[in-house]
């Protein structure tokens, strides 16, 4: 049979196919019986262009996910609006349209505040690798579900990736000094960080990545933040502004979210299954090591070659966000009570869990100070 053909089965046999049975007698029991079928072709689409080092990092999960599964899976990964536009991925997958795609919650809050809590909510001092922590253990996975399916009556099934590092205040014509600067400005981010910003008096627009330049260059935008050093760099951000702010509680926390066809997911065989669910924690590891490299790489290029002024936010303007996240708080957990059951499972998570890091962490910054002299002044 033809791959082509193979693709074309319907996804009930395929997942529904019988076990090859590897002899009779002994020879039955001298082998483990494994449930063998056609190689299927799985349909994914992530949030993110082709040129993105995000869509990139969704083809490190491809590529692992392939390699576990021995040619049993393969998976189709097209960039945004390929199928659909990058904030219609989870609707695409609840109807089946795609079977898997690669995003971020906060890109669907506007179906419910609550989504942006897995990834861009709050911050009560858990950093991103504790907040994924927090969906494993500290029951994060279960209010997850209990929003995309109980709540909004959604046929996925989500697991989260990478934990990503906290993301800059933004690109901004001129140097950002105060909180006062904000007020007024066009600006762009997603999520409830567009709650807080308007909070903080700028008028917020939400785009996906691949329209952010184009609306700075037409002034529809006077600052705008995306997600990090690399993704920014690779889609012209220092053409169109010079004044890179690192450092911010606007996304302090997210993760990369991977959603899936609930029927394709429950009826796969159990070990292909495992292998598209445990494949987003080996992609974690992959995708934040790539990070570090490339993040990093790309700051220093922004700086030395492409003439970015890179700072520091003030110390005061993180105040601030605090103090308007504080206000937003209060008033989101009086308005929804699953909303409030999510804080508060966070919250806390947070006081023991960071209390313990805070404790137990050596002081970085110093050992930095102590080798690198000079190299930061905060």
């Amino acid at each position: 049979m033809s791959d082509a053909t193979s693709s074309k089965l319907s996804r009930r046999k395929l997942l529904k196919g019988g076990a090859i049975t590897a002899g009779v007698g002994a020879a039955s029991l001298a082998m483990p019986q494994v449930s063998r079928a056609e190689t299927m072709t799985l349909r994914m689409q992530s949030s993110w262009s082709s040129s993105d080092v995000f869509h990139e990092m969704a083809a490190d999960y491809v590529s692992r996910v392939e390699a576990m599964a021995g040619g049993r899976l393969q998976i189709d990964l097209t960039p945004a609006g390929a199928i659909v536009g990058a904030f219609q991925v989870q609707d695409a997958c609840s109807d089946g349209v795609i079977d898997i795609a690669h995003t971020v919650a906060a890109y669907w809050y506007g179906k419910n505040k609550a989504a942006s809590l897995f990834g861009t909510g709050p911050v009560f001092g858990g950093d991103p690798i504790q907040m994924l922590a927090w969906v494993h253990h500290g029951g994060g996975q279960d209010l997850y579900d209990e929003l995309v399916q109980d709540i909004l009556g959604l046929n996925i099934v989500g697991r989260f990736g990478m934990p990503m590092p906290a993301q800059p205040l933004g690109w901004f014509k001129e140097p950002i000094e105060s909180a006062d600067q904000l007020e007024g400005l066009k600006y762009r981010t997603v999520g409830l960080a567009a709650d807080l910003f308007q909070a903080m008096g700028s008028a917020v627009t939400q785009l996906p990545g691949g329209e952010i330049v184009p609306a700075m260059e037409r002034g529809v935008l006077d600052a705008f933040e995306f997600n990090n050093p690399t993704s920014d760099r690779r889609f012209g951000a220092q053409d169109v502004a010079k004044n890179y702010m690192l450092g911010s509680y606007h996304q302090a926390n997210e993760t990369f979210e991977f959603i899936f066809n609930r029927d394709m997911f429950e009826e796969l065989p159990d070990e292909l299954r495992a292998i598209l669910e445990y494949g987003v924690e080996a992609s974690a590891t992959a995708n934040l090591s790539k990070a570090m490299n490339l993040y990093s790489a790309d700051l220093q290029g922004l700086i030395e070659e492409d003439g970015v002024n890179v700072q520091r936010t003030p110390q005061s303007i993180m105040e601030a966000q605090l103090a308007a996240w504080d206000e937003m708080i209060d008033q989101l957990t009086g308005e929804d009570e699953f909303f409030a059951k999510v804080v508060e499972s966070q919250r806390e998570w947070c006081e023991r869990v960071v209390f313990y890091s805070l404790m137990n962490g050596p002081d970085y910054k110093l050992a930095y100070q102590h080798y690198y002299p000079g190299k930061i002044d905060f």
